[in-house]
Order: structure tokens, then C-alpha cells, then sequence
């Protein structure tokens, strides 16, 4: 077991991470079977933002020469007042942010990603993938993990392996771990606040409504007391992709649901007559609610690991829910693969590893909301300190994050 080549690393979810990460441990030596509960892949979402940190390691994997013909490298992310349009603050991207960070900030659509990480794990023949299953059962202590379809037939059953939980916010592999939420296993917990997108062609009303705002080429966040909007061009530069947040009630349980659009009408109330058209323009708009995983293990010694939103689903503020994804699954499997002698003590070490860059990620999502949504004095604080800071300065702020890259550990 201890050989990579004998040891089998079952993933359970064909997203993001699960694709990632099969491509880490196939180019590792390790056979890879990948397990997706959907019949067909489908990308949840539209937009998706790949900060340097993510875009080194898909360049790492070549996953990058396949997404670029169809992804946009935005000029800046920019922050505006909703209710004036005055802008408050710059990051240059680009060719200046690529130069400082060593790999490109790009914006797409998420089906165009997940058919570029497809494209190459249908290149690599150590990963097969499983489409209508399911992990039905996890039984620890030896790790036994039965698989089914979609009508209950057995699939695989198999021991001794690795078993990567990559499916998501409501993980099954979470959940079959530790029945109950136990053992430091937890559910998944509606953050209070609803996420309202929307895709539109950029040729479309709303499309030139969005360009006349003058941020057709960059990262665009609106500031507003009730709600922020984030918009940034995708698929080439077709479309754009709009997602406005606000607070809200918990809706299905589920990626997209239906909720009164009221909400938002009502959020915007003081904004911008342009941007209150925009909205107006780009619906019907899809409601998905927000939801964070909080958990105090994402190992067990057994062979189980939880990767991406499965171990630590995030708000969506900080932009680095994939990013965080990409950088769990390329991370995990060098760990194994490096010291393979004993694979518990390598999980502990990765999670430990993991853990605290992690932490400050979702600290700065949790910031960013905060002064996004400031009002009264504490807007205009807000907006004097951004005043002063050069752009200069605000990138060296994101070097923590976007300067990411994996060292290699040693073990005495």
C-alpha cells in the first residue's frame, strides 16, 4: 500500500477539485478512478475568477494553454460607489499583475474550465471516470467504500485505497465518514445571504447597459450598504457575467432556487439609475444561496480526505472558493506522494499544512463583505483610506495570496 503504483485514489466529485486533484496523483504515478453522482457534468454557476495562485498550478497540470482561447484577462479589479459610479480603488491585473505575480489573473465562464480540466484527464491514461455514481457507503477502520448508481447497483467495492472527498458543500463522503455529523464532521450551514446572477451578452441591451458603465474590461465590484454586485466579462468577451448579494432566507437546498426578486429590487433601493437599469435589463436573475462548511477535521488516519468546499466551503468574498480548491488538491497529492510510507501521518501534516492559509482566506472574504456593504462614517473611512492607497500598495496587500506557491517539505 505503501507504493504509489498499488495504491488506488478513489474521488468522489468530478468538479473542480476532483478533476484537479486527478490529475495531481495520475501525474504522481497513482491510478485514479473519479466517481460523479450526475449522469452529465455540469458547471454550477456562470462566472468564475482564477487568481495567479490557481492559474499557476492549471498552467503546472497544462490545463491553461486549453481554457485561455475562452477566458478573458481582465485589465483590473475595480471598486465603485454604486449609488455615484465613482471609483474607489484600482488592482492592476494584466500584463502588470502577471509580471508581479508570475501567471495571469484570468475571468471565465465555469463550463469552459471544468471542459479544459476534462480535456486533460481524457489525456491521462491513469484516471477513469465514473459518471451516475454515488459513494454509498464509507466504512473506516480497513476503509471499505462501496459505490452505486443511480438505481442502487453495485459499482465498485473496494478496500485499501484512498478515498477524496471532492463533492461539495452537501459531500457524501462527509456525510457516510461519521453518520450524524460526528467526529468532527459537520453539515453545511446557510451563511443568511443570496447570491442573484445573471449571464448577458455583451451585444445584448443589457450587455452595451453594462459596457456604458465603463468596466467591460475588468473585475467591477459595486459597493452599496444593502448589497454588493460583482461583474466581469466571459466566454472571450461575449458575455458578462453578474452576480449582486444580498441578504436573505434560506431557500432549497440546492445550487439555484427561486427566490422573490423583490429582495434584490429592494437592496438596490439608492443606487445609480444605470446600474438600477443594468439590473433591471439582465433579469430574470437565479437565486443561489449561500452556504459554508465549518469543519474541525478534513482527514481521517484511515485514508479519507475532504478537499475544496467538502472540507472548508467559503463565502464567496475573497473570490477564491476554486482557487482554494485547486491549491487542496495539487497539495494533498504531493504530500502522498512524497511521503507514502505512512499516508495518515502525511494527511495530518497536509491539513495542518492547509488549515491556516485557509483561515486567512476566509477572514479576508469575511473583511471584504464588511467594508463592501459599510455605511454612514464608516463608508467614508472606507473610502478616505482607499483614497490614499496607490495601486501599487493595494497589490502588495494581495501578494500573500496571489504570490501563492506549494515549498517542498522535508521530513527529518
Amino acid at each position: 500500500m505503501a507504493d504509489a503504483q498499488s495504491r488506488q485514489v478513489i474521488i468522489a466529485g468530478a468538479g473542480i477539485a476532483g478533476l484537479t486533484a486527478a490529475l495531481a496523483f495520475a501525474e504522481r504515478g497513482y491510478p485514479v478512478r473519479i466517481f460523479e453522482q450526475a449522469q452529465r457534468l455540469e458547471a454550477a454557476g456562470a462566472g468564475i475568477q482564477l487568481s495567479p495562485n490557481a492559474t499557476r498550478i492549471l498552467r503546472e497540470r497544462g490545463v491553461l494553454d486549453a481554457l485561455l482561447p475562452n477566458a478573458v484577462k481582465p485589465e483590473a479589479v475595480v471598486l465603485k460607489d454604486a449609488a455615484s459610479l465613482r471609483e474607489l480603488a484600482r488592482v492592476p491585473l494584466g500584463q502588470a499583475g502577471e509580471a508581479r505575480w508570475g501567471a495571469p489573473y484570468l475571468v471565465a465562464h465555469r463550463a469552459d474550465l471544468q471542459n479544459a480540466l476534462m480535456a486533460r484527464v481524457a489525456q491521462m491514461p491513469g484516471i477513469h471516470l465514473t459518471a451516475g455514481a454515488q459513494v454509498s457507503s464509507v466504512a473506516t477502520g480497513s476503509l471499505v467504500i462501496t459505490m452505486t448508481d443511480g438505481v442502487g447497483r453495485k459499482v465498485m467495492d473496494t478496500e485499501e485505497s484512498l478515498l477524496v472527498g471532492a463533492d461539495g458543500v452537501w459531500s457524501a463522503v462527509r456525510r457516510f465518514a461519521s453518520p450524524g455529523g460526528g467526529a468532527g464532521f459537520a453539515n453545511s450551514h446557510f451563511a443568511g445571504e443570496l447570491a442573484w446572477r445573471a449571464t448577458v451578452g455583451a451585444d445584448s441591451e443589457a450587455g452595451r447597459a453594462f459596457a456604458a458603465l465603463g468596466a467591460a474590461d475588468c473585475v467591477t465590484t459595486f459597493l452599496h450598504p444593502d448589497f454588493h454586485m460583482v461583474a466581469y466579462p466571459v466566454s472571450r468577451g461575449s458575455a458578462f457575467n453578474l452576480v449582486a448579494f444580498t441578504k436573505g432566507k434560506r431557500i432549497a437546498e440546492g445550487w439555484s432556487g427561486h427566490a422573490d426578486p423583490a429582495i434584490l429590487a429592494g437592496a438596490m433601493r439608492g443606487t445609480s439609475p444605470a446600474l438600477a437599469r443594468l439590473v433591471t435589463l439582465a433579469g430574470p436573475w437565479t437565486a443561489f444561496p449561500i452556504h459554508t462548511v465549518e469543519q474541525r477535521r478534513w482527514t481521517m488516519p484511515e485514508g479519507v480526505a475532504l478537499i475544496g468546499d467538502a472540507a472548508h466551503a467559503m463565502t464567496p468574498f475573497a473570490a477564491q472558493g476554486a482557487a482554494m480548491a485547486i491549491e487542496d488538491a495539487v497539495t494533498l497529492a504531493n504530500l502522498i506522494a512524497d511521503f507514502p510510507a505512512d499516508p495518515g501521518q502525511s494527511l495530518t501534516i497536509w491539513e495542518n499544512l492547509r488549515r491556516p492559509r485557509v483561515a486567512k482566506v476566509i477572514r479576508r472574504g469575511a473583511l471584504n463583505r464588511l467594508a463592501w456593504h459599510a455605511s454612514g462614517p464608516v463608508a467614508i473611512a472606507r473610502n478616505l483610506i482607499l483614497a490614499t492607497r496607490p495601486a501599487e500598495k493595494l497589490a502588495a496587500d494581495l501578494d500573500w495570496l496571489y504570490g501563492w506557491e506549494e515549498r517542498k517539505i522535508v521530513r527529518r
